[in-house]
């Protein structure tokens, strides 16, 4: 019997809409990189790219457990001495709520090239319009 290796070439890739509205902001982040990743496919190859894009739409409407609104922080640096800042949870969903899950997500792929290509095909959105409707994406229920 054979083992089957998935190849760059050959895969398919799907477009999929992500509703993130009265979602937990962890439980939609394992679920959103399982499929950047390409687990949910029976053609799953750890070293090769076989996941679809994601578009992640209502951004500003995740929820979140516990006291992390006011206890998560975001670290920033712009590399010069005394730069660094710390944002709130709270601040930044206000502010930039596609930032929120965009990070999330980003913690959860790995932290190599397959993974910043795999980050690459994250799309959020705040509202519920998005620019990706002649890609025909399918609606996934999280």
């Amino acid at each position: 019997m054979n083992t089957f290796l998935a190849r760059p070439q050959t895969t398919e890739r799907g477009w999929v809409v992500v509703d993130a509205a009265d979602q937990v902001l962890g439980r939609l982040s394992t679920r959103v990189a399982s499929i950047l990743r390409g687990k949910t496919k029976p053609t799953y190859t750890p070293h090769v790219d076989v996941g679809d894009f994601v578009v992640v739409i209502n951004a500003d409407k995740i929820k979140v457990t516990g006291k992390k609104l006011d206890q998560k922080t975001y670290f920033t640096h712009s590399r010069y001495p005394g730069s660094g800042r710390f944002t709130l949870l709270r601040k930044m969903n206000e502010r930039q709520p596609e930032k929120v899950i965009y990070e999330a997500v980003k913690g959860m792929l790995p932290r190599t090239r397959l993974g910043r290509k795999q980050l690459g095909k994250l799309k959020v959105y705040a509202g519920a319009e998005h620019p990706h409707e002649a890609q025909q994406p399918a609606v996934v229920n999280v």
